[in-house]
């Protein structure tokens, strides 16, 4: 039995719940899988390359990754937002034990550039999911 190709101009059908998913984790864990995972080789490349280097660049500016602090509520939401860098966050945080360094003139252009890979990671999920549900090309 074959099937026919929807006709043209019609929006692409969605690939499914499970798929979906699948490129959402890849894509927060790994920055830029997502999109690897999707045959996007170049907006992988751009996703991977942006996020590590500002990631990486907060980490040379002795910027802090966020933890959450009880008495803080907002701490949460800046927790979330750096843990947005997925793989990269866990590594430093756990296998390096990476701090930062309140004493650094460069502290808090550092913290920016931590929260910032994060939050763009973040995003990048999200268009790994638009993309995998077929609203997106």
């Amino acid at each position: 039995m074959t099937t026919t190709p929807p006709p043209a101009g019609s929006p692409p059908q969605p690939q499914g719940i499970a798929r979906q998913i699948l490129v959402a984790v890849a894509a927060w864990a790994v920055p830029g899988s997502g999109h690897l995972l999707l045959r996007k080789p170049r907006r992988a490349a751009v996703v991977c390359g942006v996020v590590l280097f500002s990631f990486l660049f907060g980490c040379w500016l002795r910027g802090h990754l966020y933890v959450v602090i009880p008495e803080q509520p907002l701490s949460r939401l800046a927790t979330l937002s750096s843990m947005g860098a997925g793989a990269p966050y866990f590594l430093a945080r756990y296998l390096v034990e990476y701090e930062g360094d309140i004493l650094s003139s460069t502290f808090e252009y550092g913290k920016a550039f931590l929260l910032t890979a994060g939050l763009l990671n973040l995003l990048a999920v999200l268009d790994a999911w638009d993309i995998a549900s077929g609203s997106k090309d």
